[in-house]
């Protein structure tokens, strides 16, 4: 896990909107988190936090579930992420 990769999805008030309900809620679909975008908007989002490492998705039949590599990003990054929710949570940043 590269910390630029992971700050650069970060910067990105969609991409922090996407991480920061999946923080609250655990898991995801696609179709939940895209309020309203287009689909290949959010298929560039969600391969930029993809590819960050932050999230993981998994098939469940047609439906693509999301959810954070939380242990991942602790072990990587210990409280990072935690760190990132409570300033955006503060200034209102999430999408």
């Amino acid at each position: 896990m590269d910390l630029g990769k992971v700050l650069h999805a970060l910067s990105d008030p969609v991409r922090l909107g996407i991480v920061m309900r999946l923080y609250r809620e655990g898991e995801a679909s696609c179709g939940a988190l895209d309020a309203g975008r287009s689909k290949s908007t959010m298929s560039h989002h969600f391969r930029v936090l993809r590819e960050a490492g932050l999230v993981q998705t998994r098939a469940e039949g047609v439906t693509h579930m999301n959810a954070l590599r939380l242990d991942s990003l602790q072990a990587a990054f210990p409280g990072l992420l935690e760190a990132v929710v409570a300033a955006a949570s503060r200034t209102g940043d999430e999408a």
